[in-house]
């Protein structure tokens, strides 16, 4: 028999970022600059890649799965929150806390696989050249990415019908300003070692999987540029590269920090500002990291405008 405090929850408070009204509402007129930045950049690369036909190869096919991706990430948090602060209200109910929590799972391992597969073909196209059209057929491209939204979601699934198994206590506040599996586990009246276990294990193995794929990658990759004998060819390849590690960097930096450390470890101010990098700044970074360091890119962005003005 549970404890009279034990109930099953209707719905969950959301603290936010700030406990104060007015920093509140700067977080907000904030989060909304981000968010209406990030849908803009990933939308302006998506109709780039889109209506450019030198762009329709592998490398982009990929930034543009990769562009929508972030534009779901952002809308699956962002604007909650930002309705919650119009509204003056801070709940959310309890099936839109797991389907909130299904979708960041979802999307997080879909940024996930997407890096490691953008390092498959940066490795083919630098280590192979002559064998890259043969490698990354339009039939693999597909298979990859359609690959990655299976397991993706398959993932998602597991994590969420295991949180849907809890019980939750009295208190339902949560001190952030989405469902994030850390703050519901720890909510949890119920034995939540399986869940952490799944998370330490398989989630580990979801995660570090594609990042060893990434580093083994750019390992062969510095190894062939080292050997190009030109100057201006070596750096000419590193800069191709220099963005996409930029990411990668930010991605698992504060991916690692959040969720592959034991619960009792865990502060919700820390999480929180790790977790605001990778929901909401690494999204919104994106598009002007790829596009400011590649050429075509830049082209077709400037090629579209020319057109919407002169239309």
């Amino acid at each position: 028999m549970r404890g009279a405090n034990e109930s099953r929850v209707s719905e969950f408070l959301l603290l936010g970022l700030s406990k104060e009204p007015q920093q509140q509402h700067l977080l907000s007129v904030l989060f909304l600059t981000m968010y209406l930045a990030t849908v803009l950049g990933n939308l302006l690369i998506l109709l780039a890649i889109g209506v450019d036909s030198r762009l329709h190869v592998p490398m982009y096919f990929f930034l543009g799965n990769l562009s929508f991706t972030d534009i779901c990430f952002s809308s699956t948090t962002v604007p909650k929150m930002l309705a919650n602060h119009i509204l003056g209200t801070q709940t959310i109910s309890f099936s839109g806390c797991l389907t909130q929590m299904y979708f960041l799972f979802e999307l997080a391992d879909m940024d996930n696989f997407l890096l490691a597969v953008m390092a498959y073909d940066r490795f083919v196209a630098i280590c192979h050249p002559l064998r890259y059209s043969t490698k990354m057929t339009q039939q693999l491209c597909a298979l990859l990415v359609a690959g990655s939204w299976a397991i993706a979601s398959l993932h998602a699934l597991l994590h969420t019908l295991l949180m849907a198994q809890l019980s939750f206590c009295a208190d339902s506040a949560i001190p952030h300003y989405f469902c994030d599996v850390t703050p519901l586990l720890k909510l949890s009246c119920s034995d939540t070692h399986l869940n952490e276990m799944m998370i330490l294990t398989e989630g580990s193995l979801i995660m570090i999987a594609p990042f060893i794929c990434i580093l083994a990658s750019y390992v062969l990759i510095t190894c062939a540029v080292l050997r190009v004998p030109s100057t201006k060819g070596r750096w000419k390849a590193f800069s191709t590269c220099g963005s996409h590690l930029a990411v990668v960097s930010l991605f698992y930096g504060t991916i690692i920090a959040v969720y592959f450390n034991p619960l009792s470890s865990h502060s919700s101010e820390k999480d929180t500002a790790a977790t605001v990098m990778y929901t909401v700044v690494t999204p919104m970074l994106n598009p002007f990291i790829y596009s400011l360091r590649n050429r075509d890119l830049k082209g077709a962005l400037r090629k579209m405008m020319g057109r919407t003005r002169y239309s």
